[in-house]
């Protein structure tokens, strides 16, 4: 990942690392990467997620119309 500085601006090169890596999902991955986690419940918390986006996506085509 690359970030230019343009004109000395480190504040905005700064945001715009952080919406990159929240874009990413970087930081949620080195929370959950934190403490071991056991198989079982990555398997769960892996289908929750996918349900979540699941119905995101859902009512995402349902506003649409």
């Amino acid at each position: 990942m690359e970030i230019k500085v343009d004109d000395r601006n480190i504040e905005k090169a700064l945001r715009v690392l952080k919406r990159k890596t929240q874009t990413d999902g970087l930081f949620r991955e080195l929370k959950n990467r934190r403490f071991y986690e056991k198989p079982s419940l990555r398997r769960k918390r892996k289908q929750r997620e996918a349900q979540k986006r699941k119905l995101k996506t859902l009512r995402m085509k349902q506003s649409a119309r």
